[in-house]
């Protein structure tokens, strides 16, 4: 008997999805709109008129994020592989689609976004970090099965370089350059040589020191970063007022209900800096929630990337799991004064359409991949079994 849904796979292969790792996004997602809601009522006045107008916004996108999500739950890695080519180069051109008149948006000097019906915008870097891990997943995965003197990277490391070209084109220099982190990353992990890294930091390297200096509001932020005493009512004010927000919370935190009066002084808390909501809500004893559930988020991840069969879902696993605790790290990092100021968000957090759908569609792989740990020996081919050793140990 198979069950249609799942191309040609037997309905008894298909264990359980790990549920932790489901009732840990769940949490997350729900105190990050918790916070939202109580975070951004004055900006929402200040821009709309409307105090709910983030989380209404949220809410919508996160419908829209948890349809993908169940989408990626649904299909098999074979499936997924199947349209992936179409992901990868339709990423691309969203991005290359911000340059062009009444399409793209410009704020700041910046075309990052696109202008969707109701969704209000698209920032379609978002779609590259799940492009781009997925790709590298599937290229890895179709090299381990060659001998050593056929493999190439050259492709993965062309498509890398494309990856971080057509979203450091857009001005957005933070998520760029996140995204060549992420990608090399998994390299590392997939096993592959590296020896690549060192020829093209000769040349990224004076590239990213360039385009600092090219743009005053980057070398400012740097300054800021290093002499964080100053400045105070310039480079610095944001860092400063979400500060004294955090500090307001003390230990047990003034909680939800106290209005978060410090916040209204921090610009764009809702986006970027929405951590310091959480903080002045919740304290000390908030952040150490928040680490506890991001670790154990994250173990489980760990836990089934490392007990999948699958290789592809193994890396694709890894791959999403650095791109969601490493963007909440250097989003956490910035917001203490720990690392000059980005505009990485805080996924499940951060007010952005953007953010939250592509987030809740790495967790729909990776919840679509805690399915097929642990498979049971009694449904491996008998070829694939050890001689000598019966039904207890595999290949």
């Amino acid at each position: 008997m198979r069950f249609k849904f799942f191309t040609d796979k037997p309905l008894e292969k298909y264990r359980k999805s790990d549920p932790m790792i489901l009732v840990a996004m769940l949490l997350l997602w729900g105190f990050g709109l918790l916070t939202l809601y109580f975070s951004s009522r004055g900006a929402g006045l200040n821009l709309k008129n409307d105090s709910l107008y983030f989380v209404k916004r949220q809410l919508f996108c996160s419908v829209l994020g948890f349809a993908v999500f169940f989408l990626f739950v649904s299909m098999s890695m074979d499936l997924i592989k199947r349209f992936l080519p179409a992901l990868v180069l339709g990423s691309i051109l969203l991005c290359l689609m911000t340059f062009i008149p009444h399409v793209g948006v410009e704020m700041n000097g910046a075309r990052r976004w696109l202008r969707i019906p109701l969704l209000g915008t698209f920032q379609p870097s978002e779609l590259i970090k799940l492009s781009c891990v997925l790709y590298l997943a599937n290229y890895f995965d179709k090299m381990s099965s060659l001998r050593r003197m056929d493999k190439s990277m050259f492709p993965a490391v062309l498509f890398l370089v494309t990856f971080f070209a057509v979203v450091i084109m857009q001005q957005d220099f933070s998520t760029s350059t996140f995204i060549l982190i992420l990608g090399v990353s998994m390299f590392v992990i997939a096993g592959e040589k590296v020896t690549w890294v060192l020829p093209l930091s000769l040349i990224l390297i004076p590239f990213g020191v360039i385009m600092v200096l090219l743009k005053p509001y980057r070398l400012n932020r740097i300054i800021g970063f290093f002499d964080q005493s100053s400045f105070e009512q310039t480079y610095n004010y944001q860092i400063q007022a979400a500060r004294k927000a955090m500090a307001s919370g003390g230990f047990w935190g003034q909680g939800f209900g106290s209005g978060l009066s410090k916040l209204s002084s921090v610009p764009e808390v809702q986006t970027d800096y929405i951590f310091a909501g959480w903080v002045e809500a919740m304290g000390f004893f908030g952040v150490l929630i928040y680490f506890s559930l991001l670790t154990f988020f994250a173990w489980r991840v760990l836990r089934c990337a490392l007990t999948t069969t699958n290789r592809f879902a193994s890396l694709g696993a890894f791959g999403f799991l650095l791109a969601i605790v490493g963007q909440s790290l250097m989003n956490v990092g910035v917001v203490v004064g720990v690392l000059p100021t980005t505009g990485v968000p805080l996924p499940f957090f951060s007010s952005g359409g953007s953010s939250i759908i592509v987030t809740l569609a790495m967790c729909g792989f990776i919840v679509s991949a805690s399915r097929l740990d642990r498979v049971d020996a009694s449904f491996r081919p008998e070829s694939e079994k050890i001689e000598g050793l019966g039904e207890k140990k595999w290949h």
